[in-house]
């Protein structure tokens, strides 16, 4: 089965040499998204901004690889600062809901210059 390479015009560009998703067979793997606007400005400031651009540009991925984030079986989120999970976990309910929710893990993690990354599986079959 071939893999299918997802470029999101709407999203913030790739921060390095990878795609923003691969498809392979009925899942979307997207890759981390962080606190960057479409034209590659990153957002400074306070974690809520931080975390609402980084869950818009994985929802945005999400659009492009024909899914959306109520598809994710799986996210990972890496913060800087273990502190802000409990901000985090009110924005992520902006953008996950409160049920049927995907499997997740949470991680403090060293991230220069930024609060927040997010990556996460998307199932896409019916």
């Amino acid at each position: 089965m071939p893999k299918k390479i997802i470029v999101a015009d709407q999203a913030a560009p790739p921060g390095g040499p990878y795609s923003h998703a691969v498809v392979a067979g009925d899942h979307a793997y997207l890759a981390g998204a962080c606190p960057v606007l479409p034209d590659g400005t990153w957002v400074t400031g306070d974690f809520a901004a931080q975390a609402r651009a980084a869950f818009t540009n994985l929802a945005r991925v999400a659009e492009a690889a024909g899914g959306d984030l109520g598809k994710a079986v799986r996210v990972g989120v890496y913060l800087r600062d273990f502190a802000d999970f409990p901000a985090m976990n009110e924005i992520y309910v902006e953008f996950f809901g409160t049920e049927n929710l995907p499997a997740r893990t949470t991680l403090p993690v060293a991230l220069p210059g930024f609060d927040i990354e997010i990556d996460a599986v998307l199932y896409l079959g019916e």
